[in-house]
């Protein structure tokens, strides 16, 4: 596919095209490869509960897009739902899902806004490379001088809409950790249920910030992957104060917490609203996977959140 990239400066004949190569597709049922730490779906699904497939859709609109479902750090959404009933792990740890954060306020420009959820429907539909700017323009109504008088180009909109998810992602995980206290159980917990929930119901944000960051500039590169090791970084503290602790007994740390946020992050490219299987259900059922993954062995009474 080709795209059309116009420089400001040029004058409208001057448009340059150019060819990216795609990455090959890499998706990985995570939560079928989770079943060999042994029976698990049995200890955390209800009796009578939904089946944890039948949300998932066998084929995706967009093909060829890198997905990353290792640690955050790697490479680094739409429902209604209702309570769910608690489940119980293996430690008989009855956990049940907390409230969703609110969604942070933009402070973009009416007119801003219209160009990014054009440029987000564009780029989630039919890939970065695909899109040219005029398309964007098209679809959010705006002439290409509206559009470049708030953007430069395509990469400036897809770093805008890059800086506002991961903005988004790290304001719920603050407001579920501020909400969890000091204990480490309850902290892994909240950041597995706002990551589940952010990557369920801000889909095509999700997938955009796993395909197609390649297609930034360097410097803002950078700032991403300071963002993104400091997403790592709550995880992994977590988990090594629950060690501390001696309520966390993973054989491999490292790895359990990549698993953890490997399965979490893969919710964004398989699950879709309006099946029998709710978000409340999935982060129920996430948080008692997680807790098996590090081997949690509550001294305390059980806990709901």
């Amino acid at each position: 596919m080709k795209s059309r990239i116009v420089d400001r400066n040029a004058s409208w004949s001057s448009l340059k095209t150019v060819r990216r190569t795609c990455l090959p597709l890499c998706t990985v049922d995570l939560f079928e490869r989770l079943l060999s730490y042994g029976p698990v779906a049995l200890a955390v699904q209800r009796p009578g509960g939904p089946s944890l497939v039948k949300n998932a859709t066998p084929s995706r609109t967009v093909v060829n897009r890198p997905v990353s479902l290792g640690d955050v750090s790697d490479r680094t959404e739409r429902a209604t739902t209702p309570a769910a009933a608690p489940a119980t792990n293996r430690a008989t740890n009855p956990v049940t899902a907390p409230a969703a954060a609110p969604a942070p306020a933009t402070a973009r420009t009416a007119g801003q806004q219209v160009i990014i959820d054009a440029a987000r429907r564009e780029f989630g539909e039919r890939g970065y490379d695909a899109v040219p700017v005029r398309d964007i323009a098209a679809r959010a109504g705006v002439s290409l001088s509206a559009l470049y008088h708030y953007y430069p180009g395509k990469q400036a909109l897809l770093e805008g809409i890059v800086e506002a998810g991961l903005r988004s992602y790290d304001t719920a995980c603050a407001a579920a950790l501020g909400a969890a206290g000091d204990d480490p159980a309850r902290r892994l917990a909240a950041l597995v249920a706002a990551t589940v929930r952010y990557r369920a119901q801000q889909q095509v944000d999700s997938s955009i910030v796993f395909s197609e960051t390649r297609s930034v500039s360097e410097e803002f590169r950078a700032r991403h992957s300071r963002q993104l090791r400091e997403a790592t970084g709550r995880f992994q503290r977590a988990i090594a104060d629950g060690i501390e602790a001696g309520i966390f007994n993973p054989r491999w740390p490292d790895d359990a917490r990549r698993a953890v946020i490997a399965m979490c992050n893969a919710v964004a490219e398989w699950y879709r609203p309006g099946g029998e299987l709710t978000v409340d259900d999935l982060v129920t059922r996430y948080v008692n996977l997680a807790f098996t993954l590090v081997e949690y062995r509550p001294t305390a009474p059980p806990f709901s959140f």
